[in-house]
């Protein structure tokens, strides 16, 4: 298109106005309505938008797209789509249009578009679209140019400075910089869930991705840098300068009204009106910038940059100077030296290029490297380096050799990494898809092209997946979203108890309590608790109906007071005045709602109270029994406030004022009165163990419950510092290093009453067996029972023939026993313990040739084999072995009286001193009286006896 004068095109139109006056989608409009047309606009990323619109209208086939980095053209292309610099020369099109036409002021790209508003041209329409402060330059470079202006279609007004906190939804925040942008997005995604990110370095694939984060409503905030400003349209209200001054690549200057102004035009899209303002370190615009960017006035442009395109290729040097030539239109100024003259200048300086650098042909192909954009961005010199090496393969081969190009593309082929990383090789790949661009410069173009297209997706697919997982928290967007546009939000619980709303995770609801996901910050939590008290009412209602109608067998209680509806805390049990009355408290949020606590409430207490009547039956029944009366209706209610279980020392008197009635009526309800422990065999088993101590542990407001111990076990080790009242409720007597369960301690007592305990006594195998201790164990309890334990040795007898053992007599009652007991003055403390095997008096433990239990080796060839044996006396608790503590105190001594001291002189114990045996004394035989008339039945009836 270069070339063909003015006089010999048609008509030639500038539409001028603001932003949004709908100056692009004309320019559309009147292309379709040619059979060909071109259009060039100043972004890569603009060029995708307007060429997917017109492929939407007319299809794939016929439209083309062309920049310096992609290139879509089908066999019959009739419409193309480029960036001005890639507009297409020499085609003859019937429309073309260059969009945003004031950047031929700018001082990098200027001189690209002055060339086409003064060479491009239609064949029958020219449109030049861009702001009104081009008027007087179009009109004194484009003879018979036409003028329509277009004015905005909303209103733009100034709404100061906000904080960034405060911003509006629907906001765009500019910066001008990349480590401002990605500030300013992590500052969003903490406060406000998250923003999309626009930077002119992204490629299309990423940015139309990050757009549509934006667009879809996924983030209500768009950071982006100046980019924006060329044209994206987009649905945003207000627009916010993070600062008013940049960098232009040579030094910072403040940004002019008329480049606020056309980012700020980005705000208010069609009839929808929009605002502009400031924010972060940038101080409110003065009111001039202010009126001039509302009222859409500006100075006009004086100065269009420009550079010379006769070029003169014969040498190097003639290249050179044919840049550099200087114009004579007062319009005009030349450009400051661009990136491509640079590189030109670089390479003509190079020795390895020396010689080379003549003919028109070589030449023109050093002008159409050196071309090639510096997008990495490095430096001169580096960029110059690489575009010498691309010279020398074109100079050498004609084209770049496949390998080497192979090798560069696989470096950058790394889509992982952050955002800087994934950028910089995005950049990079960027120059080879240039590369591959261009006609003649690698062997398989179509490869090449597909390649390089291939890599830089992967790439942007993963610089979009880093910055939105960087800057947007999707989960809190998403959720503000709903919210605001009052949509109803249902909560999905799933098997593992996770609540998802709207897809997202939000928490895990346990039992009635939601328990909301772990945040970074408040205002995070604060939109994750909204979207669950919307979200999870109903689900709460649900969940409680189930509950409710739930049997009790998906209920259960810790060892703590826990109530548990699966794995799921739902309540805690609370002990008052009664234990056997606790009341159910319910772990409900405020926000399920009273009704919700209420019938959760409901269905604790009635599992409450079902379990406790169901353990505690035989100790309910009695307490309701209205037979019982008197004292023994009073132990009734003694026995029950103690959970079914007393150490009798302790209600010594009360058992002695008991008459036989009053036992007998209480012992139909399973009461046993032993020895040393009143209680009901039926509350020992493990359900009413567990659910007694858990009881008794609440009515004692014990921080901590102490667990039950193991079923099954008949003794169990002493615990250290175990609270007052422990054994007596987990079912034992402490007596030693063990503690041994009640019932069973009272069936050695019954064997032991009938052993003379002032004589003294051996273990019997019995004994061992029904406490399943060996015979240092046994010694240990005993002694902890209140006898004295000698320890003796002696050869080993010969084991009898075993004969059919006797079991010891199952009295029920202590007081029923025989006489010769341990005196119930003198009941010590209980102990027990699970142990190995039992060993008594000529039970060997199994051993060839090792240590006896004493420790002696005892062999045959030693002499006869030993045996350890104990002797046991009862010691009145005088042993060396005095009473344990539980709880850190003394347990109370058994009562009764005290044994008197040893006589003056030592000589002896006492009379009254050691065991007592209540045998009756044999009275002495007095005769029969003869003269008694009843003398001769009575011997006759003394005979038969």
């Amino acid at each position: 298109m270069a070339g063909i004068g003015a006089d010999a095109m048609g008509r030639v139109t500038a539409v001028l106005g603001p932003t949004n006056t709908g100056k692009t989608h004309y320019a559309i409009e009147r292309m379709l309505g040619y059979r060909t047309g071109v259009i060039g606009l100043p972004l890569r990323l603009l060029a995708r938008e307007v060429y997917d619109k017109i492929v939407a209208l007319r299809g794939p086939s016929v439209v083309a797209l062309v920049t310096g980095e992609e290139r879509i053209v089908p066999p019959r292309a009739q419409y193309w789509v480029c960036t001005v610099e890639a507009m297409p020369i020499g085609t003859g099109p019937d429309f073309l249009a260059v969009d945003e036409i004031q950047l031929c002021a700018d001082p990098d790209r200027g001189h690209v578009f002055t060339d086409r508003l003064l060479h491009a041209r239609g064949t029958h329409e020219t449109l030049f679209l861009g702001s009104d402060t081009m008027r007087s330059a179009i009109a004194a470079q484009v003879p018979g140019v036409q003028f329509v202006r277009r004015d905005r279609f909303s209103e733009l007004t100034y709404g100061g400075q906000k904080k960034i906190s405060r911003m509006p939804a629907r906001s765009a925040i500019v910066g001008f910089s990349v480590d401002n942008v990605y500030a300013i997005a992590e500052l969003l995604r903490r406060q406000k869930g998250g923003a999309a990110v626009v930077l002119g370095a992204l490629s299309p694939r990423t940015r139309n991705a990050q757009v549509e984060l934006y667009q879809n409503g996924d983030v209500d905030y768009l950071v982006a840098t100046d980019a924006i400003g060329m044209g994206l349209n987009l649905d945003i209200t207000h627009v916010a300068f993070s600062a008013t001054s940049k960098f232009d690549g040579r030094r910072m200057r403040p940004l002019t009204s008329q480049e606020l102004a056309q980012i700020a035009g980005r705000a208010g899209r069609h009839m929808t009106h929009g605002s502009f303002g400031t924010t972060g370190e940038a101080g409110p615009l003065h009111e001039e910038q202010v009126a001039a960017i509302t009222e859409h006035q500006f100075p006009p442009v004086k100065k269009l940059q420009w550079r010379n395109t006769q070029l003169e290729f014969g040498t190097a040097q003639a290249l050179i100077a044919s840049l550099e030539r200087q114009t004579q239109d007062n319009w005009l100024t030349r450009v400051r030296d661009s990136d491509d003259l640079i590189a030109l200048k670089s390479l003509v300086q190079m020795d390895e290029l020396a010689g080379r650098l003549t003919g028109r042909q070589n030449v023109e192909l050093l002008w159409d490297v050196c071309r090639i954009p510096d997008f990495r961005g490095i430096s001169h010199a580096e960029h110059a380096t690489m575009v010498s090496q691309i010279l020398l393969y074109l100079y050498d081969g004609g084209r770049v050799p496949d390998d080497w190009l192979a090798r560069q593309v696989k470096r950058i082929d790394r889509p992982e990494g952050d955002i800087d990383a994934l950028s910089k090789r995005l950049a990079f790949i960027r120059t080879w898809t240039y590369v591959a661009q261009r006609k003649g410069w690698v062997d398989d173009e179509t490869h090449w092209r597909g390649e390089t297209r291939a890599v830089e997706d992967r790439l942007s697919d993963a610089l979009h997946g880093a910055l939105t997982q960087r800057f947007v928290d999707r989960r809190t967007s998403v959720l503000l979203r709903r919210l605001k546009q009052k949509e109803s939000l249902v909560a999905e619980v799933n098997d593992k108890s996770e609540v998802h709303v709207a897809g997202e995770f939000i928490g895990r609801l346990e039992g009635f309590q939601f328990r909301q996901d772990q945040t970074s910050n408040p205002e995070e939590a604060k939109t994750l608790r909204q979207a669950a008290v919307a979200a999870l009412a109903p689900e709460f209602h649900l969940r409680a109906d189930r509950f409710y109608n739930a049997p009790d067998t998906e209920i259960d209680f810790t060892d703590q007071g826990g109530l548990m509806w699966g794995e799921h805390a739902v309540g805690k049990l609370v002990v008052d005045d009664d234990p056997l009355k606790p009341r159910a408290h319910a772990f409900v949020d405020d926000e399920a709602g009273v009704d919700v606590a209420q019938k959760v409430e409901r269905r604790l207490q009635h599992f409450v109270d079902r379990k406790v009547a169901a353990l505690f039956e035989p100790l309910l029944a009695m307490s309701r029994d209205e037979e019982l009366s008197g004292l023994a209706r009073g132990f009734a209610f003694r026995l029950a406030e103690n959970l079914g279980i007393i150490p009798r020392d302790q209600v010594a008197s009360e058992v002695k004022e008991l008459d036989q009635d009053a036992r007998g009526a209480l012992r139909k309800h399973g009461v046993r009165f032993g020895q040393f422990t009143i209680f009901m065999p039926l509350l020992l088993k493990p359900a009413p163990t567990r659910l007694r101590l858990l009881l008794w542990s609440l009515a004692a407001k014990h921080d901590e419950a102490p667990e039950s111990p193991p079923p099954g076990l008949v003794t169990i080790p002493a615990l250290k510092d175990a609270p007052q009242g422990f054994y007596a409720m987990s079912g034992y007597r402490l007596a030693g290093e063990r503690a041994i369960r009640i019932d069973m301690l009272e069936r050695l007592a019954d064997m032991l009453r009938g052993e003379d305990s002032r004589a003294g006594f051996e273990t019997k195998p019995d004994m061992l067996s029904i406490t399943g201790m060996t015979l240092e164990q046994f010694a240990d309890l005993m002694q902890g029972l209140g006898y004295k334990a000698e320890k003796g040795e002696r050869e080993k007898r010969k084991a009898p023939a075993p004969e059919a053992p006797q079991a010891a007599p199952d009295v029920t009652d202590a007081d029923a026993a025989p006489a010769q007991a341990i005196p119930t003055d003198a009941a010590p403390e209980a102990v027990a313990t699970d142990a190995p095997e039992p060993q008594g008096p000529g039970v060997e433990t199994p051993a060839a040739a090792g240590p006896s239990s004493d420790g002696v080796e005892d062999t045959a060839a030693d002499g006869p084999e030993m045996e350890v044996f104990y002797t046991f006396t009862w010691g009145g608790n005088r042993g060396n072995r005095g009473p344990r503590r539980e709880g850190g105190r003394a347990q109370d001594k058994p009562q009764g009286r005290k044994p008197k001291p040893q006589g003056a002189k030592g000589k002896g114990p006492r009379r009254d001193q050691g065991p007592k045996r209540f045998e009756a004394k044999p009275k002495k035989d007095k005769g029969i009286d003869p003269d008694n008339p009843f003398a001769a039945a009575l011997m006759g009836l003394k005979d038969k006896s």
